[in-house]
């Protein structure tokens, strides 16, 4: 059996979850850009992160958020996923809410936020739900774009019988070239396999968690049929 990761996977990891009686390989579909930033007044403004790469550049272009809650104009820092909550509390900041997805985020933002305004920090490819929904609401909301990610649309020969895919971008870049029919779609989170349904009618394994251990304990149980 092979496994194709559209992300390159510590191999350790792979043994470990997955053991050695399945073939793994791995190919980077897409790569990111940091971009330069000048930073701005934060004041009267939450803060979005949506990915990894978004909190990485925003740290490193030098902007400082301010976390003190018994300031009047502190910022509120608002996370999809634990992998962008954990970034986030690498440089020394915690979280006010962390939603599974931008979906999600998006209902709770309309929900219980509306009059808060947000800054968004993202990359160019950046999923439209909250850029479509929360200005709908009358919600202050603007994309401040970070990093740039763009595809590498590389051509794949071998055949596998699994693919796993984690980002919309990700499913994108891989079906530019080569046909998402003939092998089974594995997901790291609903918003990946909404993009996977675009380009295929396979049934899609989506994670659970959205994370990569979700991802290794969906393949055990329905690819490789392991508790």
């Amino acid at each position: 059996m092979k496994i194709l990761f559209t992300k390159n996977i510590d191999r350790t990891i792979i043994s470990k979850e997955l053991g050695d009686d399945v073939v793994v390989d791995c190919i980077e579909v897409i790569k990111t850009i940091p971009l330069k930033v000048q930073p701005f007044d934060l004041k009267n403004y939450s803060l979005i992160f949506t990915s990894v790469n978004g909190v990485d550049s925003f740290f490193k272009n030098g902007f400082i958020p301010n976390e003190d809650f018994t300031a009047k104009n502190y910022n509120k820092i608002y996370c999809v996923g634990e992998k962008t909550k954990k970034a986030v509390r690498k440089y020394g900041f915690g979280t006010f809410k962390v939603l599974k997805n931008a979906a999600s985020l998006s209902k709770f933002i309309t929900g219980k936020c509306q009059h808060e305004n947000f800054f968004h920090f993202c990359g160019n490819l950046a999923i439209s739900v909250l850029d479509n929904e929360l200005p709908l609401q009358n919600i202050k909301y603007k994309k401040v774009i970070v990093y740039n990610t763009e595809e590498i649309n590389p051509l794949v020969t071998e055949k596998y019988h699994a693919v796993v895919f984690f980002s919309p971008s990700g499913v994108r870049s891989f079906a530019k070239q080569n046909s998402m029919e003939g092998f089974i779609p594995i997901s790291i989170g609903e918003t990946t396999s909404g993009e996977i349904r675009k380009h295929s009618s396979v049934p899609v394994l989506t994670a659970e968690g959205n994370t990569l251990l979700s991802l290794f304990k969906l393949i055990r149980k329905e690819i490789l049929n392991k508790n």
